[in-house]
């Protein structure tokens, strides 16, 4: 990807012509997020397939191996971008610790404001003379109507929707501080002088998943990437991450991704070669 943006309309003819095609999962250097405003796909992302449904917006960080197989009604919008043309979003920074960031889209209206943003980007990237200024504070408008969705459709009432929130958003920033020690719940709870019970409410509320699910899915992350850009090995990265032991690290990977740290480097490494 040579310019820092570029968006594209999911149309029937595109939809069509993905369907047409064989391609394998494949590594990005940039930025994606997918809103899908009907119709679905299905998502084949770091070695695990999920099914996905419109209306929802997913997100898939650089670095990720992805394919996508789109069914004939999908329609929507795809925008991919340069890491550094939107640092820092709170999309990125969820996707540290989620194999994947799939946040539904509920109400009619909310589907309008989105395709409406999405055809003022898509015009604007399409003027001869591209003010990439203006697209820049249009796609974090995008990503910050995304996270407020995400707020909205939490299961607790308004008044604890911005506690939670911060909680949580706490949490993940102590545990980007702590995830390479080995660190339990009750570590973590501490840290936030709240009950482990609290603490797994609050995660499970906000993005579907248990404390410990998340600690492991960050360190599994993190794993994946030095299995990838780094020349060290399956032990020198479990013991970097915490697991004392060589054969531990590698049954719990093997129980997340159903293949052995070794055999991920080597698929990986072909598929990008």
């Amino acid at each position: 990807m040579e310019k820092p943006f570029h968006i594209f309309e999911l149309t029937q003819e595109l939809v069509e012509n993905i369907l047409s095609r064989e391609y394998d999962p494949h590594f990005h250097d940039f930025e994606e997020l997918i809103i899908a405003t009907s119709g679905g796909l299905e998502h084949f992302i770091d070695y695990k397939l999920e099914f996905v449904q419109a209306p929802i917006a997913c997100y898939i960080s650089m670095g990720k191996m992805h394919k996508i197989i789109p069914s004939n009604d999908l329609r929507g919008w795809v925008i991919n971008f340069k890491s550094e043309f939107i640092p820092d979003s709170k999309l990125s920074f969820y996707s540290n610790f989620f194999t994947s960031t799939n946040i539904p889209l509920s109400s009619n209206s909310c589907l309008n404001r989105f395709t409406t943003l999405c055809e003022i980007i898509f015009s604007e990237n399409n003027q001869e003379q591209v003010d990439y200024t203006s697209i820049h504070h249009l796609v974090n408008a995008l990503i910050a109507m995304i996270d407020a969705e995400r707020k909205r459709n939490l299961p607790v009432e308004n008044s604890a929707k911005g506690s939670q929130v911060n909680s949580f958003n706490n949490f993940l920033k102590i545990l980007e501080l702590n995830y390479h020690h080995n660190e339990g719940v009750s570590f973590y709870a501490d840290k936030m002088n709240m009950s482990e019970r609290n603490l797994n409410i609050i995660c499970q509320n906000n993005f579907h998943k248990s404390v410990t699910e998340i600690i492991e899915t960050r360190k599994l992350i993190e794993a994946k990437r030095m299995l990838l850009y780094s020349d060290k090995t399956v032990s020198e990265i479990g013991y970097q991450l915490g697991y004392n032991e060589k054969s531990y690290f590698t049954r719990v990977f093997h129980a997340k991704m159903e293949i052995t740290p070794s055999r991920f480097r080597e698929m990986t490494r072909a598929i990008i070669s």
